[in-house]
């Protein structure tokens, strides 16, 4: 007897955003389409035992489509719309669309990142309906409950079925506004993604790509897939064979991914042409210059100093103190330090004064600024980090 499961469970993995796009776009419900699509799915494990279709995605589509128009003509207020909400036939060639590379996906992107939600819930709803993500995956991933992940995902389908928010690329007067908040997205997702191995990663620099395959003469998404693209050159030589975390100064620049730091370079230089330069583009150039070594820390300092301007924030600043340490000296940067606010909580600002401090040959205050560092992180690698550098600083003198 034939297992239909990995046939089904590939499908679904590698379609789910296209198939899902297409069925939103159709209903214009969120619920309402992942509902049909698990059905379709539910259906497929029995039915595929007898052999996969020769177009799995169109079956499943189908499939889908009748249970959507079942359910809303079960439903008195289905009936009500019925006329307007349910098409008289699914579009014929709606398949071969959703398989190339266009708008359904993208237009999924953009509708997770509507202004009209609020930006976890963007950040949320992108990782579950264009990433796949369970909603227990996401909430781990947040520090979250599950429930409570699970409600804000459901208020976010319901406020773009209730506003009718459409499932559409916006108009390009209206792409500025939306672009900020889809590609800021796509980075968060890229941080979160950065200790839990390729995967999600490689789903973010996708979307990033995507993107830029709608505005390809836009800097900033150019910027993004650059910077991403510099960040994943590296990622191989972040952690030790024994998963403990390498500073960017001892890693093996002889692994570092040389192809892809090539390509950020050539979108990156395209981005500049433009003469408009933001954050994603800056933070790049400042990536560039690590992919470059030996790094120069003046031009770091410098552009980190221009960052601020364009995008002021402690974490940028703190990025800023360190470049400052490296080109004029370790009390400078201190001094950069101790003059942010707002990062109490945050390790790495505890981490770096601990650096700093120990760099001075103020061996005890660093010890307290370490511990407290150790306390505060989260991410294994960086905690068996500060612990070593904790056992090595002597303690403060009573």
């Amino acid at each position: 007897m034939n297992t239909p499961g990995p046939a089904v469970e590939r499908v679904y993995r590698e379609h789910r955003a296209r198939m899902l796009a297409a069925l939103i776009r159709v209903f214009g419900d969120f619920e309402l389409a992942e509902d049909v699509l698990q059905d379709a799915c539910a259906l497929a494990l029995r039915r595929w035992v007898a052999g996969v279709p020769d177009d799995p995605v169109a079956w499943l589509l189908t499939v889908a489509r009748n249970r959507a128009i079942d359910r809303l003509r079960r439903d008195r207020v289905g009936r009500e719309k019925e006329a307007s909400a349910v098409p008289a036939d699914f579009p014929e060639h709606s398949v071969e669309r959703l398989l190339s590379l266009g708008d359904e996906r993208l237009s999924l992107v953009f509708t997770c990142c509507h202004p009209a939600l609020a930006e976890e819930a963007r950040v949320a709803l992108t990782l579950q309906a264009v990433v796949g993500l369970t909603a227990g995956e996401i909430a781990r991933m947040f520090l979250v409950g599950e429930a409570t992940l699970a409600q804000r995902l459901v208020r976010a389908k319901r406020k773009i079925r209730d506003a009718g928010i459409s499932l559409a690329v916006p108009a390009d007067h209206l792409l500025p506004e939306r672009l900020t908040s889809v590609l800021a997205v796509v980075y968060l997702i890229y941080t979160h993604a950065y200790g839990t191995g390729p995967g999600l990663r490689d789903e973010a620099v996708r979307l990033a790509k995507l993107v830029a395959t709608l505005m390809p003469d836009e800097p900033e998404v150019l910027g993004l897939v650059a910077l991403l693209l510099l960040h994943e050159s590296r990622s191989g030589t972040r952690l030790s064979a024994e998963g403990d975390l390498v500073l960017l100064a001892d890693q093996d620049t002889s692994r570092w991914d040389q192809v892809r730091i090539a390509e950020a370079v050539g979108v990156l230089d395209r981005a500049l042409r433009h003469g408009t330069v933001g954050p994603y583009q800056l933070q790049a150039m400042i990536a560039v210059q690590h992919a470059q070594p030996p790094p120069d820390w003046a031009r770091i300092a410098a552009l980190y100093s221009m960052l601020l301007t364009v995008e002021p924030s402690p974490v940028v600043a703190l990025n800023h103190a360190v470049a400052v340490a490296e080109s004029v000296g370790a009390a400078a940067g201190l001094e950069l330090v101790d003059g942010i606010e707002g990062l109490d909580r945050y390790h790495l600002w505890h981490a770096t004064r601990a650096d700093l401090l120990r760099r001075q040959g103020r061996e005890g205050e660093a010890a307290v600024a370490y511990e407290r560092a150790h306390e505060l992180a989260t991410d294994p690698a960086d905690r068996r980090f500060l612990a070593g550098r904790l056992r090595d600083a002597p303690p403060e003198p009573r």
